[in-house]
């Protein structure tokens, strides 16, 4: 697959078959990833992968921390701000809307958006989970450089024909996860991913959110052509 074509097809998925995938497939995929690049090659990323009795275990015990007590718990790094504004605030509208309107959720049933946000705590059913995590001893620069990671995590999926969904849900209950999970005091954990096929026929996976033009977001300068 062309790196294009990985790039324009990969969306966050929100169901997924229960077709396995082999370990041999996600360790290639890892394997790809890490070379994404770094400030001098520190490399400041670990994985810890889920499958199986694991998984399930694990999704298990999140599931009931997120329905039972959800106000317990808190992530440790602040992923979105306090307080919201424009454009950020109606893009992000947009996207919800959008996602609930696929499902046929209404904007007031908070019910089923409940139970729709929930289903992070799944994997969105994929077979395998990877929980991406950053030595909490370094500084604002690597996580540039986790970034750079997970989105060549995504994109190799993609290579290998499989989906994925990134998911800062998960970092709210790294307390439930580190009592899962061998995770080191210095691991902050930053993010969850779903990995597998995704459901075709899911409505929510037919969901294509909209970007900004070229022209929105950046400026050019020296070039002699005009565009």
């Amino acid at each position: 697959m062309h790196v294009d074509e990985a790039m324009q097809s990969r969306r966050s998925m929100r169901r997924f078959l229960p077709t396995a995938v082999p370990q041999s497939v996600v360790r290639h995929i890892l394997q790809v990833a890490a070379r994404s690049p770094s400030g001098n090659n520190i490399q400041p990323w670990r994985v810890h992968v889920v499958a199986g009795t694991a998984r399930d275990k694990l999704c298990r015990d999140l599931l009931q921390a997120a329905t039972d007590s959800p106000e317990r718990y808190r992530a440790e790094y602040d992923y979105y701000p306090t307080q919201w504004f424009e454009p950020y605030l109606e893009r992000r509208r947009r996207c919800g809307f959008a996602l609930y309107e696929t499902l046929g959720i209404g904007r007031g049933d908070r019910e089923r958006r409940e139970e729709q946000m929930l289903r992070n705590y799944l994997f969105f059913d994929a077979p395998v989970g990877l929980l991406v995590t950053l030595d909490r001893r370094l500084s604002a620069g690597s996580y540039m450089d986790i970034g750079m990671f997970i989105q060549s995590i995504l994109l190799a999926a993609r290579g290998q024909g499989l989906h994925t969904c990134p998911q800062a849900a998960f970092a709210i209950f790294h307390e439930v996860v580190r009592k899962h999970l061998p995770l080191t005091d210095e691991e902050l954990l930053v993010c969850g991913i779903a990995l597998g096929h995704a459901d075709p026929d899911a409505p929510e996976n037919g969901l294509v959110t909209e970007r900004e033009p070229v022209e929105s977001f950046a400026s050019f300068h020296g070039f002699a052509e005009k565009p």
